[in-house]
């Protein structure tokens, strides 16, 4: 299997990845979705972890072969930063979500220099929102952010327009078209239910995906 591939079947495998078309979650935005995502629950499988780190490194030793050093998002995203980073011998921090207040108050732990070629590592791309605002928090300290390598990307197109937008790269491991092909095979779902969890794919907000 290919890395994509692999990486859905981990997903699922562990449960980091549910799919329930007929009995949708609903997201903190009010949104009904047939998928939720826990990229956490790969740090406790030795062997997914094992996966996933190696799979991250091998992305920014090909996409971002001139990065300098590794930052993670908070909270989902230190770990594999921590890791990959080590497995590449690279410098690595985070960003938190807001400034610290108390000490001194810092939103950037770990030192960056300006000018370093930076790659930030996120475990989830859904609308790319939180991913982006640390790209500005990073820029905004003088970091030459050369992109965002990530787990999982739900494919969303609002996600996509944003990215280019703000003239950023992404690059996962896995996709939600891929994770369907798999889930597919593999019996998690049934062929019929691929093109219904497209179509929330390109619309989240609009609930007719639900209609079998």
């Amino acid at each position: 299997m290919n890395t994509e591939s692999i990486i859905a079947h981990d997903l699922l495998a562990i449960k980091a990845v549910f799919l329930r078309p007929d009995e949708p979650f609903t997201w903190a935005s009010g949104i009904k979705s047939p998928i939720y995502c826990d990229n956490r629950l790969t740090l406790s499988d030795v062997q997914v972890r094992e996966d996933v780190e190696n799979g991250l490194a091998e992305l920014i030793r090909t996409c971002f072969p001139q990065a300098e050093i590794l930052m993670g998002t908070s909270t989902a995203g230190i770990a594999h930063a921590a890791i990959t980073a080590t497995k590449l011998n690279l410098p690595m921090g985070y960003v938190r979500s807001g400034a610290k207040d108390h000490g001194r108050g810092n939103q950037i732990e770990g030192r960056i220099e300006k000018g370093q070629k930076t790659v930030v590592v996120e475990d989830l791309i859904s609308t790319a929102g939180s991913c982006l605002e640390v790209v500005d928090v990073l820029r905004e300290a003088g970091a030459d952010v050369l992109g965002i390598v990530s787990i999982f990307t739900y494919n969303m197109r609002k996600a996509a327009e944003r990215l280019s937008a703000a003239n950023v790269v992404n690059h996962s491991l896995c996709n939600l078209d891929a994770l369907i092909d798999v889930a597919v095979k593999e019996n998690y779902i049934r062929p019929d239910d691929k093109e219904r969890l497209l179509r929330f794919r390109e619309n989240p907000q609009d609930e007719s995906w639900m209609n079998k």
